[in-house]
């Protein structure tokens, strides 16, 4: 039965008979991948803790028909505790696992991998507010994944912009011609921080008052449900 190791962050897991879980990871190499943890549910096991969601570890496994089986899991990045202990904080990696596992499957993204790891390290040491973390995290994911918005030019025919009008339907920011009728309006300030948070302009989009934040937290929460074609139950949670 083949061996591999490989670099993962845990995503969920669930429980399997009276001692087992299976967990769903992403790792940096394979992809998605599904493991039995054997007897991590024991006081006992020895690396029980570094399979818990938010978690990533350097994991050994045996390749198996349907499910694969962790022997060996080595912590790289304890972060679980840390998020856990702040609600904001539990509720926005709540929603960035989710979303993880929904936009990738077994061939997996070295850089849907990265930016996962990387969000929820800043998670863990509070460099951001939470919420503004989550929201570049969504829109980066997505844009990984072959949808990114535009909050400058026209989403629909390229007109030069900015322009107040976003479709979340077609891409982002439309211009007057390709507005539908009662598509919602944002002011100049909110383009710009949905912008900041594409491109990772912390110092601009922790400068900015909450109801500009609350009206760019909205746009990315349609954007993101629309072209996952499914809401995210943990966006629901929350803390804003």
């Amino acid at each position: 039965m083949p061996v591999y190791r490989d670099e993962a962050v845990v995503l969920r897991t669930q429980k399997l008979g009276e001692a087992d879980r299976i967990v769903t990871m992403l790792t940096r190499q394979h992809g998605k991948v599904r493991a039995v943890a054997k007897g991590v549910r024991r006081t006992a096991s020895k690396f029980g803790a570094r399979l818990e969601p938010f978690m990533v570890a350097d994991v050994q496994l045996y390749e198996g028909r349907t499910l694969d089986i962790i022997t060996q899991a080595e912590s790289l990045g304890s972060y679980g505790a840390l998020i856990a202990d702040d609600y904001p904080s539990y509720t926005a990696a709540s929603a960035m696992v989710e979303t993880a596992d929904k936009l990738t499957e077994a061939e997996g993204s070295l850089q849907q991998y990265l930016l996962l790891v990387g969000a929820l390290r800043s998670l863990s040491r509070r460099e951001h507010g939470a919420g503004l973390t989550l929201d570049s995290y969504l829109l980066r994911a997505l844009s990984m994944a072959g949808w990114a918005p535009s909050f400058e030019d026209c989403s629909r025919c390229g007109a030069k912009g900015s322009h107040s009008a976003v479709v979340v339907q077609v891409g982002g920011s439309v211009c007057d011609d390709c507005a539908a009728p009662g598509s919602p309006r944002l002011d100049p300030a909110t383009i710009a921080l949905l912008a900041s948070l594409l491109t990772g302009d912390w110092e601009h989009a922790q400068s900015t008052p909450d109801q500009t934040r609350a009206q760019a937290t909205g746009i990315v929460a349609a954007y993101t449900q629309w072209h996952l074609g499914r809401g995210l139950r943990s966006l629901e949670h929350v803390s804003r």
